[in-house]
């Protein structure tokens, strides 16, 4: 059966801004697939919250971490493991050890407290990366442990010592008073140690400075998640299975969940509805990801040409080809930084005329 999953971070809106964000919004695409779709089960793990009630991945990537096979190490880790797989997604050779991703980013000072603010937004050259990088690197090799460099906004850490760290995401932390976020275990000393010397050797680091003067923020501190282990047995080990749900292919991807490629049939970068309903794949999983950006950023006018630009890009496309039956299924994921919601339309749950089209189900 020829099936389109839709994963859309951040369709939900809040729900306190939720009646005025919708508010004479056209989206007839949208509207129809919503009211004529049945809801369905949510996720394995989308509810779950851990017992301190900080969840440390958003429902999206706790649902991507499930469905790839890292649901166990989401369990232990709190972030999905993810570091080994986006290392290879970055060229670089992966060997046994305990692997992070140590991410550069910017706190910003609040009143009492810091906050971490949107990596995508730091818009950090590749010349810049590396001379912050390689300051850094001796920063670590100070305490014994070896970093390496994937990109400008993703490097990893060799370091057994820390996995015993629960770590959050930096999504889910964005926006947030670092302290709850900031990795916590027996280890989290020595982390904030380290950190610290890396923070101070930045603060009047030649980039910061120069950044600075053009009005942007400094890179005053990194950011620790994503822990995996590699076995010493093979690499081939860094690469979990799929799950029993089958081997989808993803399209859209952008920043770390590229990084899901590796367990994926077919993998598009930037892909339109075209692509995917070109794919000869019976089951598509499509990530489309333009709304988190706005979302944490709680830039709501863009969020709502987006969703705007979604409903033509997307969701009315999809509803078409439904209706001519090119697909047989459609499967809605919608989430903000708490809930994941999932709602399927077949074709035939199209044919329920008397179900007036709306958006009333994206209200909370």
């Amino acid at each position: 059966m020829s099936h389109i999953e839709l994963l859309v971070p951040f369709a939900l809106p809040p729900s306190e801004l939720a009646p005025d964000l919708l508010r004479n919004l056209s989206l007839p695409g949208l509207s129809t697939l919503l009211a004529r779709a049945s809801p369905a089960p949510r996720p394995a793990g989308s509810d779950a919250a851990p017992a301190d009630g900080f969840a440390r991945a958003l429902p999206h990537e706790a649902m991507l971490a499930q469905r790839f096979g890292g649901g166990a190490g989401l369990a232990t880790g709190g972030s999905p493991p993810i570091a080994p797989d986006l290392m290879q997604s970055c060229g670089l050779t992966v060997e046994p050890g305990y692997w992070l991703v140590v991410q550069p980013v910017h706190y910003h000072i609040a009143r009492d407290h810091l906050v971490l603010t949107d990596a995508r937004a730091l818009e950090l050259s590749d010349a810049d990366a590396h001379s912050l990088f390689l300051c850094a690197q001796a920063c670590f090799a100070g305490a014994g442990l070896r970093l390496e460099y994937g990109s400008p906004q993703y490097w990893f850490v060799e370091a057994e010592r820390h996995r015993d760290l629960h770590t959050a995401t930096p999504d889910a932390a964005c926006g947030h008073n670092i302290d709850i976020w900031m990795p916590q275990g027996d280890s989290a000393r020595a982390w904030r140690k380290l950190q610290n010397e890396v923070q101070m050797e930045w603060h009047a680091h030649a980039v910061n400075e120069a950044r600075e003067r053009a009005g942007m923020v400094p890179v005053n501190s990194l950011w620790l998640w994503g822990g995996a282990d590699v076995p010493a047995t093979s690499a081939a080990a860094t690469t979990p299975a799929v799950s029993a749900a089958g081997t989808p292919a993803l399209f859209g991807f952008d920043n770390w969940f590229g990084a899901f490629a590796a367990h994926a049939s077919v993998s598009l970068p930037q892909a339109t509805v075209t692509d995917v309903l070109a794919s000869l794949a019976d089951r598509r999983l499509v990530l489309q990801d333009d709304l988190i950006a706005p979302a944490l950023a709680g830039d709501w006018d863009t969020w709502r040409s987006r969703v705007q630009a979604l409903d033509t890009e997307w969701f009315a496309p999809l509803r078409g080809a439904l209706g001519e039956g090119r697909i047989n299924m459609v499967t809605l994921y919608f989430s903000h930084g708490t809930v994941l919601r999932k709602w399927s339309a077949s074709r035939a749950s199209l044919r329920k005329f008397w179900l007036k089209p709306g958006l009333a189900r994206l209200l909370p």
